[in-house]
């Protein structure tokens, strides 16, 4: 490290440095005694400014400035996965200090200092591209830590280690480039974290993120690969339906990153995530998720830099061949910090005090998702989820506008449902997925025959009920004939008994594929039947009294996830019934209108 100028000028997170060398743009620094963590954001005539990732106070002019001619990067290799670190990847637990925070130029290394169980899976003499897998590690019992050979080097395999115990900072392989050169390959690598990593070819996405939330999966799926936006105004959900989908989506890594959230969300999820239990494994869900925080009140370029931090070592796992899933709560905090940022530098602003360059930045982001061809030719993705928190839940603000612009799938949040306690709070109305078609043949055949007509149907059911809504508000239902009082009844059973969910109960957080699609069919084809009983001249009337609902809605909690069958046998007694209804038999004994919901 050398040092290359001296502080000229100090404003927030912003600060101004003559230069006695000159530095590249997105070059790392470290500013003043305590050397603070910065990167050049500007440089020009002699003078350079940078972004502080941490606080200024105290600064003074004449203060100097180092570099080691490094652009912002993180640390990859084993050990990242159960660890919580800061925006510029400094592991919290090591640092922090009770409930004082970290030091002012605090500095560690991201990866614990262990040695690792290293197994090589290739023998010397091969000609290895980069990107190519040289062995592996048992990082996790849930995750095996694949070990790559850098995007930049490759040439032949001269030596590789032996399997056994091997340190962290040890090297694990010698590769000769044709011209000579012989590249030392360690456990350890470090990437740009603005550079997005090299792949080999970008695929189409055909296979979805099962979430285990009912009204993602079915009417708004995101493919493998793909990009979301989640936007709503505050109290609607955003942070608690991107933890449930951290917990119960199929994703074989998770990074969440908390960006510039408030700090005691954070710290709901820096106490909840190690009791986690991974449905699938019985493991600790810790076991193959990574932590980013950066709450409100820390430095505000940190907040700027923490995405990227995340995006970096989900696409390190993606290189391994694994799909991962980023979420990112919110983006709306991020863009503040661009704004705040672009404020101090006197850029020009654009759409409410935003700086012109905000769509190409959100693009930057949500375009590193993708289903990939790797550099050793496996299969991984990237799949980004983004909370956006518009003022007053403004949807037309800039942040959520571009935003759309950037992601095939909309799941906004609804204030009218979290007020009446629906919860997810997803918008059936605003919300919409262009993934449908690309994810259908998949859930056809894993999820159960008939998904695309199922949730075609059920959204007509929506689509009356929502047609209706006004004119039940001025003349109420009553008013109305049979048959448009059972769309009313039937699209209510729907949203009660399939679209709300309840994230802290065993069996109803998450609800796996099958179950899913039968519970569908279930509602639809009580929908069909009902609708065919009254056109048939059956009274509404009748018809309630001969429906269990109670059981119908309680489906969702008291079927076992493993075993749908109960409700396929619920199906059929409900066909038995109504089809007796239908014959003129008396109603099953022992249902009455006290037990229908009114």
């Amino acid at each position: 490290m050398r040092e290359v100028g001296r502080v000229r000028w100090v404003s927030g997170p912003v600060v101004k440095a003559r230069l006695r060398v000159p530095l590249g743009l997105l070059e790392q620094v470290w500013v003043g005694g305590e050397r603070l963590a910065g990167e050049v954001i500007a440089s020009e005539h002699g003078e350079a400014t940078v972004q502080v990732y941490e606080e200024t106070s105290g600064l003074r002019p004449g203060e100097p400035v180092w570099s080691d001619g490094r652009p912002l990067e993180v640390e990859l290799g084993p050990g990242l996965l159960g660890q919580t670190f800061d925006g510029i990847q400094r592991p919290l637990e090591r640092l922090l200090r009770g409930g004082r925070g970290i030091d002012r130029g605090a500095a560690a290394d991201a990866l614990p200092e262990r040695a690792w169980p290293f197994e090589p899976c290739v023998e010397p003499g091969l000609e290895l591209p980069g990107g190519a897998l040289l062995g592996a590690v048992r990082e996790t019992e849930l995750i095996e830590h694949r070990v790559l050979v850098p995007p930049a080097v490759g040439g032949r395999l001269t030596w590789i280690a032996p399997a056994g115990e091997v340190a962290r900072d040890a090297t694990v392989a010698v590769l000769t480039a044709p011209d000579g050169t012989a590249h030392e390959v360690g456990l350890v690598q470090r990437w740009p974290v603005r550079e997005p990593r090299p792949v080999r070819r970008r695929l189409d996405a055909t296979r979805p993120i099962v979430t285990g939330q009912r009204v993602l999966d079915t009417f708004f799926p995101i493919a493998v690969g793909g990009a979301a936006a989640l936007p709503g105004p505050f109290g609607a959900g955003k942070t608690v339906l991107q933890h449930s989908l951290a917990k119960g989506c199929d994703a074989q890594v998770i990074v969440y990153v908390g960006c510039g959230e408030r700090g005691n969300e954070m710290a709901q999820v820096l106490a909840e995530f190690p009791a986690l239990t991974d449905p699938a494994t019985g493991r600790p869900l810790l076991e193959r998720t990574i932590l980013v925080a950066n709450t409100s009140n820390m430095p505000v370029a940190a907040r700027e830099a923490s995405i990227f931090t995340g995006l970096a070592m989900a696409e390190y796992y993606r290189d391994m061949g694994y799909h991962v899933a980023l979420m990112a709560d919110s983006t709306s905090r991020w863009a503040e910090a661009l704004r705040e940022i672009a404020g101090r530098l006197e850029e020009m602003p654009a759409e409410e005090g935003y700086p012109a360059y905000l769509p190409s930045r959100l693009a930057a982001f949500y375009e590193r998702a993708g289903v990939v061809e790797t550099l050793s030719g496996a299969r991984g993705s990237v799949t980004i989820i983004g909370a956006v928190s518009p003022p007053a839940g403004d949807v037309t603000e800039p942040v959520t506008q571009h935003t759309q612009r950037f992601t095939r799938a909309l799941w906004s949040l609804s204030r009218d449902l979290a007020s009446a306690r629906h919860y997810p709070a997803i918008g059936w109305e605003a919300s919409y997925s262009f993934y449908g078609d690309a994810v259908a043949g998949w859930w056809e055949a894993e999820g159960g025959e008939g998904w695309t007509e199922l949730r075609h149907a059920a959204a007509q059911v929506l689509e009356q009920d929502a047609r209706l809504e006004p004119i039940v508000r001025l003349v109420g239902s009553e008013a109305l004939p049979d048959r448009q009082r059972w769309v009313l009844e039937a699209a209510r059973l729907l949203k009660e008994g399939y679209l709300r969910q309840n994230a802290l109960h065993p069996v109803d957080a998450a609800c796996p594929p099958r179950k899913q699609v039968e519970l569908l069919r279930l509602f639809v084809r009580l929908f069909e039947l009902g609708r065919d009983l009254v056109a048939a001249g059956v009274p509404l009337v009748r018809l309630r009294r001969a429906l269990d609902t109670r059981r119908l809605l309680r489906l969702k909690e008291s079927v076992p996830n493993d075993d749908p069958s109960a409700v396929t046998a619920a199906l059929a007694e409900l066909e038995r019934d109504l089809a007796a209804l239908r014959a003129g038999a008396p109603a099953p004994s022992g249902r009455d209108d006290a037990e229908v919901p009114t």
